[in-house]
């Protein structure tokens, strides 16, 4: 049976009075050290528990190691369960947990946590999904700006900031957008505090600054010109789905697409919303669930993922197809000009509109956060404060009941 160990390797140490921590794989004979890229001295290093101490970085490299020995123990069962192990030499052995654990075997790359760079690195690869995207974005604007020079948190200052800032300007226009990149630095400043990594903290003298955006709701009557339109035929999935979105209380759009069958428990879908992890429950109005039954999907509970490559594409595609929803003009030679109604309306419409039409019609924000999922009030606060689906089936009935009435008269009136 193969064994895992951890060593210090004193036998080759550094000027500074350091030793590599290596990873040790026996194997009937076939012994194996790895570099992990970990310098100590003797006195950082228990070798009765396996850990670092007496470091300043010790959570951190603790964690990193912790996970290398969890993911060299996973591909050994592996090996030894397909029998491959046995037929692999040393040499191999060494070079297959090499590539696969994604360490170098030379003491000139060392891995240092010091460095902002690698600490971000880190910190991106402990995320998922959207989240995990938009960080590794701000880790290429940072990269594209300091080139090859190491950086360490501690050169991170104020002046830093506004330099990187402006560095910004031309790729990211945005002040909003800009603001985004300089938060995600500043969360991993504070995580990194958290781990006792730095105490440096440029942001409380550095102001992220904020531009006032516009409102990205349509107005009730908007949301009855959009259904009533006499729009091109492929228009109207799309259409179709925002209007689904809507009564749904603004679903979020990976998590629409992600919707399981079996999600649809007894009138209501149920769900973890991918972006904060919480569980949502919400009433299917009828409305709603004729869309659902329009386009039932294979297996999800919708068809968006049967013909669409992933959310990202859908969405795109939504968003291009509900903004040229409008009149159209022929011009010269067949050419079309469309005059859409809405402009700039995205799938995040659904979910504005739908908090926006609420207030107007006497909902409490208290309920409308709840519904939005979004807190109210203080932290504590929130903890006692019961999630009252019954409120929410109430708003969302009196929402879609003030559209149709509005639809109605409009229907009537033009009889």
């Amino acid at each position: 049976m193969a064994s895992v160990k951890l060593y210090l390797d004193t036998r080759t140490k550094k000027k500074n009075g350091t030793s590599p921590l290596k990873l040790g794989i026996n194997h009937r004979n076939k012994r194996v050290l790895l570099n992990i890229n970990i310098s100590l001295s003797s006195e950082q290093w228990d070798s009765v528990n396996n850990k670092i101490v007496a470091h300043p970085h010790r959570q951190v490299l603790n964690s990193f190691i912790a996970q290398i020995v969890a993911d060299v123990n996973i591909r050994i069962l592996e090996l030894i369960r397909s029998g491959e192990i046995d037929r692999m030499s040393s040499h191999a052995i060494k070079n297959y947990f090499l590539s696969a654990i994604r360490v170098s075997n030379t003491e000139d790359e060392e891995i240092n946590n010091d460095l902002f760079v690698d600490y971000f690195k880190k910190f991106v690869e402990s995320k998922k999904g959207r989240t995990k995207e938009i960080y590794a974005a701000t880790l290429n604007k940072i990269r594209s700006y300091i080139g090859e020079n190491p950086i360490k948190f501690e050169d991170i200052n104020k002046s830093w900031l506004q330099r990187f800032e402006s560095y910004m300007e031309e790729s990211v226009p945005s002040v909003n957008g800009r603001g985004v990149h300089l938060r995600n630095i500043r969360a991993v400043f504070n995580d990194a505090i958290d781990n006792d990594v730095t105490m440096a903290y440029p942001f409380r003298k550095f102001k992220i600054q904020k531009a006032a955006t516009a409102k990205r709701a349509i107005t009730a009557e908007q949301l009855v010109q959009l259904m009533d339109f006499d729009c091109d035929k492929h228009q109207e999935k799309y259409r179709d789905f925002f209007m689904l979105i809507f009564y749904l209380i603004g679903i979020n759009i990976i998590d629409l697409c992600n919707l399981k069958k079996e999600q649809l428990v007894n009138g209501r879908i149920e769900y973890i919303r991918a972006k904060t992890h919480k569980l949502y429950s919400i009433k299917v109005e009828p409305e709603a669930q004729s869309i659902i039954d329009k386009y039932k999907g294979d297996e999800y509970l919708l068809n968006i993922l049967d013909r669409y490559k992933n959310y990202k594409d859908f969405a795109k595609r939504m968003n291009n197809n509900l903004r040229s929803i409008g009149n159209v003009e022929m011009g010269k030679h067949g050419a079309k000009t469309i005059s859409p109604i809405l402009p700039f309306i995205t799938t995040y419409t659904a979910r504005h509109s739908w908090a926006t039409i609420a207030h107007k019609i006497g909902v409490s924000k208290d309920v409308i956060s709840m519904a939005l999922g979004h807190s109210f009030g203080n932290r504590t606060t929130d903890i006692y404060i019961d999630y009252d689906s019954e409120k929410i089936d109430v708003a969302n009935r009196r929402v879609i009941d003030f559209i149709n009435q509005i639809k109605n008269k409009k229907a009537t009136h033009n009889s």
